[in-house]
Protein backbone atom coordinates (compact mmCIF):
# COMPACT_ATOMS: atom_id res chain seq x y z
CA UNK A 1 0.00 0.00 0.00
CA UNK A 2 3.18 2.46 0.14
CA UNK A 3 2.36 2.93 -4.24
CA UNK A 4 2.32 6.65 -5.19
CA UNK A 5 -0.92 6.29 -6.12
CA UNK A 6 -2.52 5.24 -2.58
CA UNK A 7 0.00 7.91 -1.54
CA UNK A 8 -2.29 10.90 -3.34
CA UNK A 9 -5.61 8.97 -2.01
CA UNK A 10 -4.34 9.10 1.52
CA UNK A 11 -3.73 12.93 0.63
CA UNK A 12 -7.15 13.19 -0.34
CA UNK A 13 -9.46 11.28 1.62
CA UNK A 14 -7.23 10.21 4.55
CA UNK A 15 -9.05 13.13 6.83
CA UNK A 16 -11.72 10.66 6.21
CA UNK A 17 -10.18 7.76 8.20
CA UNK A 18 -11.95 6.43 11.09
CA UNK A 19 -9.30 6.54 14.44
CA UNK A 20 -9.38 3.95 16.82
CA UNK A 21 -11.40 1.55 14.11
CA UNK A 22 -10.73 -1.44 15.80
CA UNK A 23 -12.92 -0.36 18.98
CA UNK A 24 -15.83 0.45 17.02
CA UNK A 25 -15.40 -2.94 15.22
CA UNK A 26 -15.01 -5.06 18.79
CA UNK A 27 -18.43 -2.60 19.41
CA UNK A 28 -20.44 -4.00 16.42
CA UNK A 29 -19.19 -7.58 17.74
CA UNK A 30 -20.30 -6.83 20.89
CA UNK A 31 -23.80 -5.90 20.07
CA UNK A 32 -23.90 -8.70 17.68
CA UNK A 33 -23.70 -11.36 20.54
CA UNK A 34 -25.82 -9.80 22.66
CA UNK A 35 -28.50 -9.89 20.31
CA UNK A 36 -27.50 -13.80 19.40
CA UNK A 37 -28.09 -14.56 22.95
CA UNK A 38 -31.46 -12.42 23.07
CA UNK A 39 -32.87 -13.62 19.90
CA UNK A 40 -31.01 -15.79 18.01
CA UNK A 41 -33.50 -16.03 15.15
CA UNK A 42 -33.05 -12.62 14.51
CA UNK A 43 -29.70 -12.82 13.02
CA UNK A 44 -31.13 -14.06 10.38
CA UNK A 45 -32.10 -10.81 9.07
CA UNK A 46 -28.80 -9.55 9.32
CA UNK A 47 -26.72 -11.62 7.48
CA UNK A 48 -25.37 -11.24 3.96
CA UNK A 49 -27.57 -12.46 1.95
CA UNK A 50 -27.82 -11.51 -1.83
CA UNK A 51 -30.87 -13.20 -2.12
CA UNK A 52 -32.73 -11.48 0.08
CA UNK A 53 -31.40 -8.14 -1.13
CA UNK A 54 -32.08 -8.17 -4.45
CA UNK A 55 -35.54 -10.45 -4.26
CA UNK A 56 -37.04 -8.58 -1.04
CA UNK A 57 -35.49 -5.14 -0.98
CA UNK A 58 -33.48 -5.85 2.29
CA UNK A 59 -30.49 -3.66 1.92
CA UNK A 60 -29.70 -2.97 5.35
CA UNK A 61 -28.08 -6.30 5.40
CA UNK A 62 -25.04 -4.78 3.34
CA UNK A 63 -23.89 -3.26 6.35
CA UNK A 64 -25.62 -5.05 9.27
CA UNK A 65 -23.61 -8.32 8.46
CA UNK A 66 -21.04 -6.43 10.48
CA UNK A 67 -22.47 -6.58 13.82
CA UNK A 68 -22.78 -10.65 13.69
CA UNK A 69 -19.29 -11.50 15.42
CA UNK A 70 -16.93 -14.32 14.61
CA UNK A 71 -17.80 -16.61 16.73
CA UNK A 72 -21.01 -16.90 18.75
CA UNK A 73 -19.26 -19.56 21.24
CA UNK A 74 -19.05 -19.43 25.34
CA UNK A 75 -18.89 -15.69 26.77
CA UNK A 76 -15.60 -15.92 28.07
CA UNK A 77 -13.96 -17.10 24.46
CA UNK A 78 -15.98 -14.77 23.13
CA UNK A 79 -14.19 -11.93 25.34
CA UNK A 80 -10.61 -13.40 24.72
CA UNK A 81 -11.44 -13.15 20.63
CA UNK A 82 -12.77 -9.59 21.40
CA UNK A 83 -9.76 -8.44 23.58
CA UNK A 84 -7.14 -10.03 21.25
CA UNK A 85 -8.50 -8.59 17.71
CA UNK A 86 -8.77 -5.57 19.33
CA UNK A 87 -5.09 -5.18 20.50
CA UNK A 88 -3.51 -6.40 17.60
CA UNK A 89 -5.47 -4.22 15.35
CA UNK A 90 -4.95 -0.87 17.54
CA UNK A 91 -0.86 -2.29 16.70
CA UNK A 92 -1.66 -2.25 13.01
CA UNK A 93 -3.59 1.23 13.51
CA UNK A 94 -0.53 2.29 15.00
CA UNK A 95 2.32 0.83 12.89
CA UNK A 96 0.46 1.27 9.27
CA UNK A 97 -1.38 4.39 10.25
CA UNK A 98 -4.84 5.13 10.59
CA UNK A 99 -5.89 5.64 6.78
CA UNK A 100 -4.36 2.66 5.66
CA UNK A 101 -5.69 0.44 7.99
CA UNK A 102 -8.53 2.25 7.47
CA UNK A 103 -8.45 0.89 3.80
CA UNK A 104 -7.62 -2.90 4.65
CA UNK A 105 -10.64 -2.86 6.84
CA UNK A 106 -13.02 -1.75 4.11
CA UNK A 107 -11.38 -3.74 1.10
CA UNK A 108 -11.98 -7.08 3.35
CA UNK A 109 -15.01 -5.25 3.31
CA UNK A 110 -16.24 -4.11 -0.26
CA UNK A 111 -14.57 -7.96 -1.72
CA UNK A 112 -16.91 -9.77 0.79
CA UNK A 113 -19.87 -8.40 -0.74
CA UNK A 114 -18.74 -8.34 -4.30
CA UNK A 115 -17.94 -11.75 -3.72
CA UNK A 116 -21.39 -12.52 -2.65
CA UNK A 117 -23.00 -11.19 -4.96
CA UNK A 118 -20.60 -12.76 -7.75
CA UNK A 119 -21.54 -16.00 -6.35
CA UNK A 120 -25.72 -14.74 -6.35
CA UNK A 121 -25.53 -14.07 -10.15
CA UNK A 122 -23.58 -17.59 -10.29
CA UNK A 123 -26.58 -19.25 -8.67
CA UNK A 124 -28.97 -17.23 -10.83
CA UNK A 125 -27.58 -18.69 -13.86
CA UNK A 126 -27.59 -22.40 -12.13
CA UNK A 127 -30.62 -22.41 -10.99
CA UNK A 128 -29.59 -23.10 -7.68
CA UNK A 129 -29.67 -21.75 -4.40
CA UNK A 130 -27.48 -21.27 -1.34
CA UNK A 131 -26.74 -20.41 2.00
CA UNK A 132 -24.74 -17.19 1.96
CA UNK A 133 -24.35 -17.27 6.33
CA UNK A 134 -20.40 -18.36 5.42
CA UNK A 135 -20.34 -14.92 4.39
CA UNK A 136 -19.24 -13.40 7.81
CA UNK A 137 -16.90 -11.34 9.63
CA UNK A 138 -14.87 -14.41 10.31
CA UNK A 139 -12.66 -14.49 7.55
CA UNK A 140 -12.50 -10.54 7.80
CA UNK A 141 -10.95 -10.99 11.05
CA UNK A 142 -8.75 -13.78 9.83
CA UNK A 143 -7.29 -11.32 7.32
CA UNK A 144 -6.27 -9.01 10.39
CA UNK A 145 -4.61 -11.62 12.01
CA UNK A 146 -2.50 -12.83 8.69
CA UNK A 147 -1.41 -8.96 8.54
CA UNK A 148 -0.56 -8.89 11.80
CA UNK A 149 2.10 -12.03 11.35
CA UNK A 150 2.79 -11.16 8.47
CA UNK A 151 4.12 -7.61 9.63
CA UNK A 152 5.47 -9.10 12.72
CA UNK A 153 6.31 -12.17 12.44
CA UNK A 154 8.07 -12.33 16.10
CA UNK A 155 6.40 -10.48 17.98
CA UNK A 156 5.51 -12.62 20.87
CA UNK A 157 2.20 -13.10 22.12
CA UNK A 158 0.50 -15.00 25.26
CA UNK A 159 -1.92 -17.60 23.72
CA UNK A 160 -5.59 -17.55 25.66
CA UNK A 161 -3.25 -15.42 27.78
CA UNK A 162 -0.96 -18.23 29.30
CA UNK A 163 1.16 -20.15 25.82
CA UNK A 164 4.11 -17.48 24.63
CA UNK A 165 3.86 -18.16 21.10
CA UNK A 166 5.32 -16.11 17.62
CA UNK A 167 2.75 -14.65 15.75
CA UNK A 168 4.88 -16.11 12.83
CA UNK A 169 3.56 -19.57 13.94
CA UNK A 170 -0.25 -18.14 14.52
CA UNK A 171 0.12 -17.24 10.81
CA UNK A 172 1.17 -20.56 9.65
CA UNK A 173 -1.75 -22.34 11.80
CA UNK A 174 -3.94 -19.91 9.92
CA UNK A 175 -2.74 -20.39 6.62
CA UNK A 176 -3.30 -24.00 7.39
CA UNK A 177 -6.53 -24.03 8.51
CA UNK A 178 -7.53 -22.34 5.30
CA UNK A 179 -6.16 -24.79 2.70
CA UNK A 180 -7.43 -27.07 4.62
CA UNK A 181 -11.01 -25.25 4.38
CA UNK A 182 -10.43 -24.99 0.56
CA UNK A 183 -9.63 -28.72 0.04
CA UNK A 184 -12.82 -29.86 1.81
CA UNK A 185 -15.17 -27.37 1.07
CA UNK A 186 -16.94 -26.56 -1.98
CA UNK A 187 -17.75 -23.38 -4.14
CA UNK A 188 -19.51 -21.08 -1.16
CA UNK A 189 -16.18 -21.69 0.79
CA UNK A 190 -13.85 -20.64 -1.97
CA UNK A 191 -15.85 -17.88 -2.49
CA UNK A 192 -15.90 -16.30 0.83
CA UNK A 193 -11.97 -17.48 1.67
CA UNK A 194 -11.03 -15.78 -1.84
CA UNK A 195 -13.14 -12.01 -1.71
CA UNK A 196 -12.57 -11.98 2.15
CA UNK A 197 -9.18 -12.64 2.18
CA UNK A 198 -8.66 -10.30 -1.21
CA UNK A 199 -7.16 -7.29 0.91
CA UNK A 200 -4.38 -9.29 2.25
CA UNK A 201 -3.11 -10.60 -0.77
CA UNK A 202 -3.38 -6.68 -2.25
CA UNK A 203 -1.81 -5.50 1.23
CA UNK A 204 0.99 -8.57 0.34
CA UNK A 205 1.86 -7.49 -3.03
CA UNK A 206 1.81 -3.93 -2.61
CA UNK A 207 3.37 -3.84 0.88
CA UNK A 208 6.91 -6.30 0.45
CA UNK A 209 8.90 -3.62 1.52
CA UNK A 210 6.87 -2.13 4.80
CA UNK A 211 6.46 -6.30 6.59
CA UNK A 212 8.17 -7.79 8.71
CA UNK A 213 8.75 -5.49 11.34
CA UNK A 214 10.27 -6.71 14.58
CA UNK A 215 9.39 -5.41 18.11
CA UNK A 216 12.16 -3.23 18.11
CA UNK A 217 11.54 -1.01 14.83
CA UNK A 218 7.73 -0.69 15.94
CA UNK A 219 9.39 0.59 18.89
CA UNK A 220 11.68 2.83 17.02
CA UNK A 221 8.80 3.87 14.61
CA UNK A 222 6.57 4.56 17.51
CA UNK A 223 9.04 6.35 19.19
CA UNK A 224 9.50 8.78 16.05
CA UNK A 225 5.97 9.15 15.71
CA UNK A 226 5.67 11.04 19.15
CA UNK A 227 9.04 13.16 18.26
CA UNK A 228 7.61 13.90 15.46
CA UNK A 229 4.24 15.01 16.90
CA UNK A 230 6.27 16.49 20.06
CA UNK A 231 8.07 18.55 16.91
CA UNK A 232 4.91 19.62 15.74
CA UNK A 233 4.07 21.79 18.68
CA UNK A 234 7.10 24.13 18.11
CA UNK A 235 6.09 27.35 16.63
CA UNK A 236 7.61 29.16 13.49
CA UNK A 237 7.34 32.72 14.75
CA UNK A 238 7.54 34.53 17.90
CA UNK A 239 7.33 38.57 18.76
CA UNK A 240 10.45 39.69 20.54
CA UNK A 241 7.99 42.19 22.40
CA UNK A 242 4.52 40.27 23.23
CA UNK A 243 6.01 36.58 22.76
CA UNK A 244 3.23 35.82 21.02
CA UNK A 245 3.36 33.25 18.33
CA UNK A 246 1.16 31.95 15.05
CA UNK A 247 -0.63 29.51 17.17
CA UNK A 248 -1.62 32.76 19.49
CA UNK A 249 -3.28 33.91 16.99
CA UNK A 250 -3.26 32.67 13.20
CA UNK A 251 -3.98 35.83 12.08
CA UNK A 252 -0.64 37.52 12.77
CA UNK A 253 1.70 38.95 10.75
CA UNK A 254 5.92 38.51 11.34
CA UNK A 255 8.52 40.14 10.29
CA UNK A 256 12.20 40.92 11.17
CA UNK A 257 13.76 44.36 11.87
CA UNK A 258 16.79 44.97 9.50
CA UNK A 259 17.28 48.32 11.88
CA UNK A 260 17.52 45.45 15.02
CA UNK A 261 21.00 44.40 15.53
CA UNK A 262 20.58 40.38 15.42
CA UNK A 263 17.53 38.36 14.15
CA UNK A 264 14.26 39.52 16.14
CA UNK A 265 11.31 39.07 14.71
CA UNK A 266 8.48 41.30 15.95
CA UNK A 267 4.34 40.94 15.16
CA UNK A 268 2.56 43.06 13.22
CA UNK A 269 1.90 45.27 16.20
CA UNK A 270 5.22 45.71 17.42
CA UNK A 271 7.31 45.66 14.03
CA UNK A 272 7.07 49.92 13.84
CA UNK A 273 7.10 50.66 17.19
CA UNK A 274 9.51 48.92 19.07
CA UNK A 275 12.87 50.14 20.52
CA UNK A 276 15.53 48.96 18.07
CA UNK A 277 18.50 46.72 19.25
CA UNK A 278 21.75 48.43 19.27
CA UNK A 279 24.92 46.53 19.22
CA UNK A 280 27.06 46.22 22.28
CA UNK A 281 29.38 49.18 21.44
CA UNK A 282 26.51 51.23 21.00
CA UNK A 283 24.01 50.09 23.76
CA UNK A 284 25.33 53.40 25.96
CA UNK A 285 24.95 56.16 23.54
Amino acid sequence: MGSNFSSKFERKFGKYAIPNISLYLIICYAVGYLIARINPLFLNYLTLDPFEIFFHGQVWRLITWILIPPSLSNFFFTAIMLVFYYSIGTQLERTWGTYRYNLYLFLGMFFTIIGSFLLFIFCLIVGIRINFGAFSTYYINMSISLAYAATFPDMQVLLMFIIPIKVKWLGIVYGAMLVFECLTGGLVTWGVIGSSLLNFVVFFLTSRNHIHMSPKQMKRRHEFKKQTQSAAGITKHKCAICGRTEKDDPTLEFRFCSKCFGNYEYCQYHLYTHEHVRPPHEAGK
